[in-house]
C-alpha cells in the first residue's frame, strides 16, 4: 500500500493534489466530472468582504503555452459564499481551503473573521490584490507590506494561514521570508506572471485590462525554480503550482520542495486534470518503488 498522505500546518491531506484558486470555482462546476472526495483539497475562488464585479470583457486570451486572464477576482462576497459555496462543499470528504482577497487590510480581516466558525480547514491569502492605501501596489510586492498583512491576519484567523505569493517581484525568497516572519503557517506559489497580448489584426489589446495573468505550461520552469528557492529559504510548508499538467509535473514540484501541489489552468483544458495528476503521481511511485510520497518532498538539493 503506497502512502500519499501529507500534512500542512497540522492539517492532514489524503494526497498532495489540490485545485488552484480561480480555476475550479468551489467545485460546483466540476462536480459531475471529478469526485471531489478523491482530492487532497479544494481551494476555492477568491472571496472578498463584498461583491466584486471584476474587470470588463474581454478578459481571457489564449497564448502560446497557456492563457492570460484579467478576471479581476469577480466574486459574490462572503455572505453569499458562506451560504452557497461552503454549503455545497460540506458533504465532501476533502479539505477546504478558502482563498481570501481584499483591497485593504481591513477587508481581508473582515473575511477572515467571517470564516472563523465555518468548515474551512485553511485560509489562503491572495496578496496579489492591489493595496489601495499604498498606491495600488500589490500586498505581495513589498516585503514590509506582506509582513504586516500576514501578522494581522494571523491575529484574527482561527485556521492555519497560507500566504499566496506573487512571482512579479525581484526576489521571491525575500517575500517568502517576510511571510514566514509574519507568522504564516505555509506559503503557496506561484500566482500568475504579468503578461500582455496584442491583436495585430484589430490593432488593439487582446484584454480590456491591457495586461493579465499568465498561467499554463509556459510558466512551469519559473514556478519550479521559485518553489525550490523558497524551500531553501524558509522552514514552513510550500504548496507549489504553475503549469502542472500531469503527474510528472507534480512530482517535479514535490522534488523541488513542495509538500502539496495545485492544478490550475489545465482544469480549463481537461476537467479531469486533477484526477489525472493524482493517478500520475501514484503511477510514478509504483514505477520507482516509492512507498511514501513524502520521500519525494525536497529530495533534490
Amino acid at each position: 500500500m503506497r502512502k500519499t498522505e501529507v500534512s500542512i500546518a497540522g492539517v492532514s491531506l489524503k494526497n498532495p493534489v489540490m485545485t488552484a484558486s480561480g480555476t475550479f470555482g468551489s467545485g460546483m462546476e466540476y462536480g459531475e466530472f471529478v469526485d471531489l472526495n478523491r482530492l487532497g483539497g479544494v481551494v476555492t475562488k477568491g472571496v472578498a468582504a463584498s461583491p466584486w464585479p471584476g474587470n470588463p470583457t474581454p478578459r481571457i486570451a489564449e497564448v502560446y503555452g497557456g492563457m492570460l486572464n484579467a478576471i479581476g477576482l469577480q466574486n459574490p462576497g462572503i455572505a453569499v459564499f458562506r451560504e452557497r459555496d461552503l454549503a455545497f462543499l460540506e458533504p465532501y470528504d476533502t479539505r477546504v481551503i478558502v482563498n481570501v482577497c481584499g483591497k485593504t487590510v481591513e477587508e481581508y480581516l473582515e473575511v477572515v473573521e467571517a470564516l472563523g466558525d465555518t468548515r474551512a480547514d485553511m485560509l489562503e491569502i491572495n496578496v496579489s490584490c492591489p493595496n489601495v492605501k499604498e498606491g495600488a501596489i500589490a500586498f505581495g510586492q513589498d516585503a514590509d507590506c506582506l509582513y504586516d498583512i500576514t501578522a494581522q491576519v494571523k491575529k484574527k484567523a482561527r485556521q492555519p494561514v497560507i500566504m499566496k505569493l506573487s512571482p512579479n517581484v525581484t526576489d521571491i525568497t525575500e517575500m517568502a521570508r517576510a511571510a514566514e516572519a509574519g507568522g504564516a503557517d505555509a506559503i503557496s506559489l506561484i500566482n500568475t506572471l504579468t503578461g500582455m497580448k496584442i491583436d495585430i489584426h484589430k490593432r488593439t489589446f487582446a484584454l480590456a485590462n491591457k495586461t493579465g495573468g499568465l498561467s499554463g505550461p509556459a510558466v512551469k520552469p519559473v514556478a519550479v525554480r521559485m518553489v525550490y528557492q523558497c524551500a531553501q529559504a524558509v522552514k514552513i510548508p510550500i504548496i507549489g503550482m504553475g503549469g502542472i499538467a500531469d503527474g510528472e509535473d507534480a512530482v517535479e514540484f514535490l522534488m523541488a520542495g513542495a509538500t502539496a501541489v495545485c492544478v490550475g489552468a489545465m482544469n480549463f483544458a481537461d476537467p479531469y486534470a486533477t484526477l489525472h495528476v493524482l493517478d500520475g503521481i501514484e503511477t510514478y511511485m509504483e514505477q520507482y518503488g516509492i512507498t511514501d510520497v513524502r520521500e519525494l518532498i525536497g529530495c533534490v538539493r
